[in-house]
């Protein structure tokens, strides 16, 4: 006998369940949750770290780079402070006053008073080696340097220089230029910063002259260059107006080959601001004068700031890498700890699966994983119960089926069968008599015999056979039938009493409602592994609505013959499987094929 529950894991019963997803394990779940959350988590902390040792690095840089800029604003306004002393000097000499404040061939006018200021001038120029010039120029044209053998260019206008004209604006203020080309001195070409201060008289207050102290520009150059900020980095000075006093690229940046962020530097509010991007990033680092008004700038480039920068990111990547190997260890023993009770569960299901249910799963533990152990072995128990206690119901169930069946014989065709007799008797149709009781006899002899309920289709044959005779006898030209069943099928199993259910529905649901000869006809092959036994017949057929009802156990039709079918079915299915059973195919007017599919199987015993 058949299993009840048969395997689900067959191509037929896989046919109608979705595919499972990809499997992957708890204990590979932990771990590459640990590891993607651990490896997060050390990332977050390795970009923190490097950025706050990048802000602290680019912070101490800024502070040093001021330090370096106020330093040098230090010495710059040292210096301007010097000339502004030596321009005070010059401004209250006695000899200076008497000079250029009398008229040309006055007694203060005399070449002994010129010698006298030459000497002072040059005096003056000698206490500092970065003094290029000193000279006083009067507005009638009296010009006095710290050299007397000094040839002057002869194309350079004095009222048209800008130092000259910012002097008298500035109305004795000291005025400090930009840097410049000075071209006052014949075949002398020289970068200087230029002080230029007027020199009013002391006794009318008219201007007397204009006195000039060029300082080489070397001074600044030098200042600028001595403090170091990194292999890119530099200084350079602006004037009060952006204009440039000291710049390393000054030539580049006149000629427009290079562009310096000198908009942003006047604009500024900060004492620092970043700019650029890439490589190329920068910090502006601002200090202004409170002497002289200039900006003196520190730009430093970030990607300079620190020069570990690869042994930096090297160690946290080490690190890292370091924390990562440990956290996969740990996360490791910790998963397979987790994983080995569920794995053992696992493979106890797994056994379950296959029918064993006489197993039990042994997990020595006392948190949810034990627990569910235990209530899986108490499942298990609770199934194997309950499989038993179902095969005994179905076992009773297709019993009271068949005999249910057995006794379903219709009164009315055993007592329109007996009518028959009696009239076929009566007209002395002898041979027809005997014919009529003899399948009779052994309709019921095949019907009411105890037995297995598995037959061979032989027997299922000739039952149907007798059956069909008494019906054509019956019904006389009304009905016919045809049985054509190989050899070879014969001696495989069927259920019994399989076929007059279906062949009761042909004749009193088809045939008995058309018009002249109907015919029924008994048919089967083999077909692979499967058997096929067919009832075919001509009568009116179904519509597609009661087709469907007909294999419906949700809507009972007893006068369409569907109880009785659907009896067949479930019996088919009860001893073969699901894959086995009824199928209809019908249409109004033409006819109904009833269709049954069995497995080839082999009767333990033939007729």
């Amino acid at each position: 006998m058949r299993s009840l529950f048969p395997r689900q894991d067959s191509a037929a019963g896989r046919a109608g369940r979705p595919e499972p997803t990809r499997f992957r394990s708890i204990q590979a779940t932990i771990a590459l949750t640990l590891f993607s959350l651990v490896f997060v988590v050390t990332l977050i902390i390795e970009l923190v770290s490097y950025n706050l040792t990048s802000e602290t690095v680019r912070t101490n840089s800024e502070d040093y780079t001021l330090q370096l800029v106020d330093e040098v604003s230090a010495n710059v306004d040292s210096y301007v402070r010097y000339m502004k002393n030596i321009s005070s000097v010059i401004l209250d000499d006695r000899e200076v006053q008497s000079y250029f404040g009398s008229a040309p061939g006055q007694r203060g006018s005399s070449p002994q008073a010129a010698a006298t200021i030459t000497d002072l001038l040059s005096s003056v120029k000698k206490t500092r080696q970065d003094i290029s010039l000193v000279a006083l120029f009067g507005p009638d044209g009296r010009v006095i340097a710290d050299r007397s053998h000094l040839v002057w260019n002869p194309y350079v206008h004095l009222t048209s220089l800008e130092w000259y004209k910012a002097a008298l604006r500035a109305k004795g203020a000291p005025v400090i230029s930009s840097s410049h080309v000075q071209d006052l001195v014949a075949n002398e070409y020289r970068w200087v910063i230029s002080l230029s201060r007027e020199i009013t008289s002391q006794r009318t207050g008219k201007t007397i002259a204009v006195l000039l102290v060029d300082l080489n520009y070397r001074v600044i150059r030098d200042l600028c260059a001595s403090i170091d900020l990194g292999s890119r980095g530099y200084a350079f000075i602006l004037g009060n107006n952006g204009d440039i006093i000291y710049h390393p690229q000054q030539q580049l940046i006149y000629s427009n080959l290079k562009r310096e962020r000198i908009n942003e530097v006047v604009t500024a509010t900060g004492s620092s601001f970043l700019a650029g991007r890439g490589a190329n990033r920068r910090i502006y680092t601002i200090h202004v004068s409170k002497v002289t008004g200039w900006r003196i700038v520190g730009v430093t480039y970030v990607s300079t700031l620190v020069s570990d920068k690869e042994f930096i990111q090297f160690y946290y990547l080490f690190l890292g890498i370091a924390c990562l190997g440990v956290i996969i260890l740990l996360s490791i023993l910790i998963s397979s700890r987790i994983s080995k009770p569920i794995k053992t569960l696992i493979r106890s299901m797994e056994q379950v699966e296959r029918g064993n249910f006489n197993i039990k799963v042994n997990i020595p533990s006392y948190d949810e994983i034990g627990s569910l152990g235990r209530k899986f072995n108490i499942m298990v128990a609770k199934i194997r119960e309950l499989m038993i206690q179902n095969v005994r119901e179905q076992e009773l169930k297709r019993r009271i089926e068949l005999q249910a069946l057995q006794a379903q014989i219709n009164p009315h065709f055993l007592y329109n069968t007996l009518d028959s007799i009696i009239w076929m008797a009566e007209s002395r149709r002898h041979e027809e008599v005997v014919l009529m009781v003899s399948s009779l006899a052994k309709l019921f002899r095949l019907t009411i015999s105890r037995g297995d309920e598995i037959v061979p289709i032989e027997t299922e044959i000739e039952h149907i056979t007798h059956y069909l005779i008494i019906q054509k006898m019956r019904y006389r030209d009304r009905l016919d039938f045809q049985v054509d069943v190989p050899e070879e099928v014969l001696p495989y199993q069927t259920i019994k009493l399989l076929l007059q259910p279906l062949v009761e529905n042909s004749i009193y649901h088809g045939i008995k409602n058309r018009r002249g000869r109907g015919v029924v006809r008994i048919l089967a092959r083999k077909e692979g592994d499967r058997i096929l036994l067919q009832v075919v017949d001509n009568g009116v057929g179904m519509d597609r609505a009661r087709l469907a009802r007909i294999l419906d156990r949700s809507c009972p039709d007893a006068k369409s013959g569907g109880v009785g079918v659907r009896n067949v079915d479930e019996r088919i299915k009860l001893h073969f499987g699901e894959s086995y059973g009824l199928s209809f195919e019908s249409a109004r007017n033409v006819g109904t094929t009833a269709s049954v599919w069995l497995p080839a199987i082999l009767a333990a015993v033939q007729r």
